[in-house]
């Protein structure tokens, strides 16, 4: 790869690494190899053994605020992106900065906006704009095939195929499938601009594992009856292996137990929930494997040296069920089936809780990077809190540029962002880590979501979580370096330091509601 020009004519060095950020939806902290899963995830646990596992990442709970804020720089309540999947305002995205730094962006998968990629920066796109859809068939049903299950009050979902926005989209192959479909678009560009002379930008943004949970039969069978110890031996053996491999250090202690003791459940019960969990084994089996194929096609262009491979999660494990009437077997094309709370608590394992909580089990991801040329040490734990909002000043430090303080500097076109005031990037760029430095943070972190609320102060947090009937929820308060899964609240030992982070999220709250 040589020099080329930027957009505003300035030059670009050769030096510039391609950048490749991938992210999995509702994927639980313990759900890969790496980070103690027995599924088999050999893609991922290979750029885990050479790059770097951290510990200690942390999303925003739930879909749409993590997308805006890995997208922005900035929180998702200072670019409208709290109260649903809206139009991002006052914000440039990582594509607009990084095409006008000289990069080919590309955007493939999962959205959860209003708007369109292609008028964020984004020189192609493909896939789903909204939540979630059927793995087989997000459309209409098609011929000789089972009703597909959906979320009726959704439909149409909305698709947005190379600029042409499809509701419904219905696939003509038989085979279609979500994961695979998203894969082979990317392949494909890789393809189409594998003798450009210009580093590459890949937001590659999969819908799996989120429910329904639906993977072919021959996926599935690989993982029936592997469940069937239930779920606190699962809990357990994931735990240890967490352990052994070193991702988690002596004074982590597993959080309490959820879910429901597997003795109590009927044989049939067992059997459905060992089907279920099978299910969401074998897609994430096959993410793995369509990532696989993604790692395959840069090493073959000669470009894996010099590519920033991340991968994450929007949210830890998902326990919401939802419910409707379905026919056919778990996992196929005509059913919705869930996670669901038990597996859940297995997804996040140790951690309290999960997605939707500012507990550590809803904001906790893991996070692999791999860049051959770039990391020192690979094969390292990375225990230093980072968040989500840190990419985008990371790209732009990877990329030789400053962080864009307007509109013109960014490339981006402010009616397409309301033209809102600019919103200051919020996050710090994780770079020094990367190089197996020490990484400073002015600030605390900060989570809002709905009923929670947490604010992360180097090894203090305080979180909270409101009952459907209170007007406001207690506050605890964790000293994360000693008790990381949150198990011994220190809000009544020591009320100084309560009473200080507090006072820190109440400014922050006000300043960010303006």
């Amino acid at each position: 790869m040589g020099c080329v020009a930027g957009e505003d004519g300035t030059e670009s060095s050769s030096a510039q690494p391609n950048i490749v950020f991938i992210l999995a939806d509702d994927l639980g902290y313990s759900d890969i190899g790496a980070y103690g899963s027995e599924i088999d995830t050999p893609n991922l646990d290979r750029l885990a053994e050479h790059g770097i596992r951290f510990s200690q990442a942390y999303n925003h709970a739930v879909c749409y605020p993590t997308r805006a804020a890995f997208l922005t720089g900035a929180y998702p309540q200072q670019v409208d992106m709290m109260e649903g999947p809206e139009n991002i305002t006052g914000a440039f995205t990582v594509g607009d900065m990084l095409k006008k730094a000289g990069y080919r962006t590309l955007w493939a998968g999962k959205h959860h906006g209003t708007q369109s990629p292609l008028d964020m920066g984004f020189d192609r796109y493909y896939g789903l704009r909204d939540g979630c859809s059927n793995y087989f068939n997000p459309g209409d049903r098609r011929p000789g095939e089972e009703k597909p299950a959906r979320k009726e009050s959704m439909y149409p979902r909305k698709w947005i195929i190379e600029g042409e926005l499809c509701a419904p989209f219905t696939p003509e192959d038989s085979d279609f499938y979500v994961t695979t479909a998203i894969t082979d678009r990317v392949v494909q560009w890789l393809e189409e601009y594998r003798k450009e002379e210009k580093p590459f930008f890949l937001y590659l943004a999969h819908q799996a594992p989120h429910d329904p949970l639906q993977a072919w039969p021959e996926d599935i069978e690989k993982y029936l009856g592997t469940y069937m110890e239930g779920y606190a031996a699962t809990r357990r053996a994931r735990f240890e292996k967490q352990k052994k491999t070193g991702l988690l250090g002596d004074r982590y202690e597993l959080s309490e137990a959820t879910h429901r003791d597997w003795r109590s459940l009927s044989e049939t019960e067992k059997l459905v929930e060992d089907s279920t969990m099978a299910v969401y084994a074998a897609m994430i089996d096959r993410l793995d494997r369509e990532i696989g194929r993604v790692l395959d096609k840069i090493k073959a262009m000669g470009e894996e040296e010099n590519t920033l491979i991340l991968f994450a999660s929007d949210n830890g494990g998902a326990h919401q069920v939802v419910t409707m009437k379905d026919s056919g077997p778990i996992g196929s094309i005509s059913r919705w089936t869930s996670l669901g709370p038990d597996w859940a608590n297995v997804a996040n394992t140790p951690l309290r809780k999960s997605k939707v909580y500012s507990h550590e089990g809803g904001i906790r991801t893991p996070l692999i990077a791999y860049w051959p040329a770039g990391i020192e040490d690979g094969g390292r734990v990375v225990r230093t809190p980072v968040h989500v909002i840190d990419f985008l000043p990371t790209f732009a430090e990877l990329a030789g540029i400053k962080i864009p303080e307007s509109y013109e500097e960014a490339g981006a076109d402010p009616k397409v962002y309301n033209n809102e005031p600019l919103v200051p990037v919020q996050g710090v760029s994780i770079t020094p880590l990367l190089k197996g430095n020490e990484l400073e943070r002015g600030e605390p972190l900060f989570q809002q979501l709905r009923r929670g609320k947490a604010l992360r102060a180097d090894n203090w947090k305080i979180v909270s979580w409101r009952a459907e009937n209170e007007d406001k929820g207690d506050w605890e308060l964790y000293n994360m370096r000693e008790d990381p899964t949150e198990t011994n609240d220190l809000s009544k030992e020591r009320p100084e330091v309560l009473g200080d982070l507090v006072e820190k999220y109440e400014r922050w709250m006000e300043e960010v509601s303006k």
